[in-house]
């Protein structure tokens, strides 16, 4: 590959966390575990923070959450966009909730002008998701939750180091989530993390995360004592060396990241063959999209020069097979999702700087 999906973003110092945790006497949950997850709780602006083995285990351990501490029922209805990554939906499935689902934008986000036609008597709670690297109208979707008492969860996992209006994303949900999957922002191999302000969700959190048990909010000399049906998706120390040394790097990574977006916008924003992501806040940029008339033709081309693409993050979920086990309503058609799903692709963005690979770009196309 001339320009593949990511670049390598281990170098000595990752090695030597991962050797040294590994002489240590502690590879599951530790120390490690504890300071990684404190700083990140100061990162997201938000009082406490929960790390797991995926962002997709964060997601089920949100909607979860949620679940038993009443916020949701099996048989509510929840609004969500029709274009995500399949983890976003499945937690919701398999709690029983029917899904509302709403167009996108030219941002890839949440039409958020559709969310008063989407809201019944039966809906309680709303999931917003920002869109590689891109913030939805999260402080509209803040008020709209507000406004009929919904349970708000925003996933995250693709925007890690997004703002809108000098706020992190992940911060804006009752409960935020994220991934740390190795071609993210941060890459700890695998990781995700939770965070929330609200003690009883975080409290199920944990229990929920480690089997459904209370060791570790009433220490009982090491009798097990069983509350919830929980899972284990617990994270390791290695995960969380990682995650420590990234975190001190992230702004960093953001700031070339978007550098290179900003040259990404100059080669194709004006170029009427394509439709580029319209951002909004301050996007972390995870990668750059296309949408075409002719995607077939420019897929051969890439493909043919050593360029590596995906479809734009899970395309539409309405196009899935998957979607035939879901209990979901799609709202207006979805046009745009599906225009997004049939037309679109994504290309890689790193965070060195990427004229070459931009510009070789630009070339092939």
């Amino acid at each position: 590959m001339r320009y593949p999906l990511t670049n390598k973003s281990f170098g000595a110092e990752e090695k030597a966390a991962i050797l040294s945790t590994i002489e240590s006497d502690c590879l599951t949950m530790g120390d490690r575990v504890k300071e990684f997850e404190q700083a990140f709780a100061r990162f997201a602006g938000k009082k406490y923070a929960m790390l797991l083995n995926s962002g997709s285990s964060a997601n089920l351990i949100a909607v979860a959450a949620m679940y038993y501490q009443g916020r949701i029922r099996r048989g509510d209805e929840v609004i969500v966009p029709a274009l995500s990554w399949s983890t976003t939906y499945s937690p919701l499935q398999q709690y029983g909730l029917k899904l509302k689902i709403v167009d996108i934008t030219d941002t890839l986000n949440i039409d958020v002008t559709q969310l008063e036609n989407a809201i019944t008597s039966r809906t309680k709670m709303v999931v917003a998701v920002n869109i590689l690297g891109n913030p939805a109208q999260l402080d509209t979707i803040r008020s709209f939750a507000n406004r009929y008492n919904l349970a708000f969860m925003e996933d995250n996992c693709e925007s890690m180091g997004a703002t809108l209006y000098g706020r992190q994303c992940g911060s804006y949900g009752d409960i935020g989530t994220f991934s740390s999957f190795y071609t993210h922002h941060m890459n700890t191999i695998e990781g995700g993390m939770l965070v929330t302000d609200d003690w009883d969700l975080y409290e199920t959190a944990l229990s929920l995360r480690e089997h459904g048990w209370d060791r570790y909010l009433k220490p009982d000399g090491g009798f097990y004592n069983f509350v919830l049906p929980g899972y284990n998706v617990r994270p390791t120390e290695i995960t969380a060396a990682l995650g420590l040394m990234q975190l001190e790097r992230l702004p960093d990574e953001i700031k070339v990241r978007r550098e290179n977006a900003a040259m990404f916008q100059d080669l194709f924003g004006a170029d009427e063959r394509f439709r580029i992501q319209r951002e909004t806040g301050e996007s972390s940029w995870f990668s750059f999209t296309m949408i075409s008339n002719d995607r077939k033709y420019y897929l051969e081309r890439m493909k043919g020069a050593g360029i590596e693409y995906r479809m734009i993050c899970g395309g539409c979920f309405t196009e899935h097979p998957a979607a035939k086990h879901y209990n979901f309503e799609p709202l207006n058609g979805l046009p745009m999702a599906k225009d997004a799903h049939w037309k679109g692709y994504f290309i890689g963005n790193w965070g060195v700087p990427m004229e070459k690979e931009l510009h070789y770009l630009k070339e092939t196309l």
